[in-house]
């Protein structure tokens, strides 16, 4: 490939960066921008015409694949329980619980924002939530604000990291492809596959380290600086709490369970787990929506776990020459459970739409994977024009003549992708950036689930660097006016720091990242 095909490769990208920062939408300025080039490199003869159409097999893929499905599934159900008030029932009743000790609120916050991650995934549902309902009480208790308001951007973004997550779910889509590319390109015609699944356990782990990391920091400031997170009274009764909790706490923990459990144990691939998430956050909705009936919503509960264990135990195919009786009569009594399934899941609907909730949701749910797919489809284009010019095949030098070999590639891109982090978003960094460098690395011998979840932590930075956090704005607009935006930017800093050392925690010990895949897959 020539030089000038590289110099346009290099200035594609350069511009596509500068189009994206000036905040043109993102699907339309990567394929504008590409197909832009391309016709500029067919004027120059270092582009081939018959490359773009490539776009329609592409496309295709992106539209069979069976894994993709998984992502408006989890932003119905991280949309319908955010729209749920369980987020506030959380804080509330957390509140109550941890409120009496010093700094209790900001570790009843990080707690809420590790399960509405492990539950909805969607950041700025969580920190909008949480800033509407812990920012003024934590104020008013006497919290240094900066204290206050890094406490909730960064417990915000744990959805990024702890599954199910949207991003490890694409990640997972794109680092396959770049580990077959790569393992191609070494001659393993048979390479050994890579899947959300394993991405999913390999981030369990260091999202409850980045968890634990986030309390630590709140029970030292509490401990060097005791006025910056004072106690607070709340009023509740022993046994009163005790039943709140349990019930305020079970529904979301068992829905939890269901999702990742499902997942992690082999049950339910990625996409079935996120069907079940998205009836069981119907069920939860239709519950907080009409409390004083659950009757129906439990029955309907029930019968989902009790499904899930029945498939798990029995062979439900019915059209064996053989169908023993015990098979039989678990596929009888799966068609009960599925009438007083499909009853509650009415029961639900009905009370949402007549409450004008699942409108809301619907509409919701479409805008997001509208936005999410139109990217990827754009990014479709950058990356083909892209490797046309031979960019790949640059990078994958660059990469290598780098110092460290394999160290120093990694260390590179890390570097990168925290930097256009303050820039952009990470959905663009993952569409954009993973595709180039993804084959690159992965035919360095680096294990792909690691450098999956080294990429999902960078990222998690994003939601939090200025200018352009999108948690710092989502912050910005419900906090009040006594809260700067300065102080919001200075409240992150010590929760960023946190964010880089875990990243070079999992560096240095990365069996945090593919000790658990390994011990449930291999």
């Amino acid at each position: 490939m020539s030089a000038g095909a590289e110099i346009l490769a290099l200035a594609m990208f350069a511009t596509a960066c500068g189009v994206l920062m000036l905040g043109f939408p993102v699907a339309f300025s990567l394929a504008g921008t590409a197909l832009a080039f391309a016709f500029a490199g067919i004027g120059f003869g270092i582009f081939d015409l018959r490359l773009l159409g490539g776009l329609a097999s592409r496309y295709v893929g992106v539209m069979l694949n069976e894994v993709l499905v998984a992502v408006p599934l989890f932003i119905f159900m991280g949309v319908m329980l955010e729209r749920s008030r369980i987020a506030e029932q959380l804080l509330e009743t957390m509140a109550m619980l941890f409120g009496k000790l010093r700094g209790g609120l900001g570790l009843s916050v990080v707690f809420v924002g590790m399960l509405m991650a492990a539950s909805t995934g969607i950041v700025g549902a969580t920190v909008v939530t949480m800033g509407l309902l812990s920012l003024p009480t934590m104020l008013k208790a006497g919290y240094d604000s900066r204290l206050a308001t890094g406490a909730i951007c960064a417990s915000g973004t744990l959805g990024q990291i702890i599954p199910p997550s949207i991003v490890l779910v694409l990640l997972g889509d794109i680092l396959q492809g770049a580990n077959t590319q790569a393992q191609l390109a070494k001659g393993n015609f048979a390479p050994e596959p890579v899947s959300v699944v394993d991405l999913f356990a390999g981030a369990v782990l260091p999202g409850l380290v980045l968890v634990a990391l986030y309390m630590g920091w709140i029970v030292l400031v509490a401990v060097l600086r005791p006025r910056a997170c004072p106690p607070v009274r709340m009023a509740a009764g022993g046994d009163g709490l005790a039943g709140r909790t349990l019930r305020v706490l079970l529904p979301p923990a068992t829905l939890i369970v269901a999702v990742l459990g499902s997942i992690l144990i082999g049950v339910a691939t990625p996409t079935e787990a996120a069907a079940v998430g998205a009836v069981g956050a119907l069920l939860l909705a239709g519950r907080s929506a009409v409390p004083e009936r659950p009757g129906p919503i439990y029955a309907a509960g029930a019968a989902l776990i009790a499904m899930i264990a029945i498939a798990n135990l029995f062979d439900m195919r019915m059209q064996r020459d053989v169908v023993p009786p015990g098979d039989r009569a678990a596929f009888i009594a799966a068609a009960g459970l599925a009438v007083a399934l499909v009853w509650g899941i009415a029961v639900s609907i009905r009370r949402l739409h007549a409450s004008g909730i699942l409108a809301e949701v619907m509409r919701t749910t479409v805008m997001v994977t509208s936005m999410v797919f139109v990217i990827l489809l754009g990014a479709s284009v950058f990356s083909l024009v892209f490797r046309g010019f031979g960019g790949d095949r640059m990078v994958g030098r660059l990469l290598s003549d780098l110092p460290g070999g394999a160290v120093g590639a990694m260390v590179a891109v890390m570097a990168v992708m925290f930097v256009m982090g303050f820039f952009l978003d990470f959905i663009e960094i993952v569409f954009v950036v993973v595709p180039i460098v993804g084959p690159v690395l992965l035919g360095m011998d680096l294990d792909p689930v690691w450098f999956g979840v080294m990429i999902a932590i960078n990222l998690q930075t994003s939601f939090l660097t200025p200018p352009f956090g999108f948690a710092l704005f989502y912050l910005r607009g419900v906090a009040p006016p006594s809260v700067t935006t300065m102080d919001i930017y200075r409240g992150i800093v010590p929760f960023v720091a946190i964010q880089l050392a875990a990243l070079v925690v999992l560096a240095l010990v990365p069996g945090l990242a593919t000790w658990l895949p390994r011990a449930l897959f291999r």
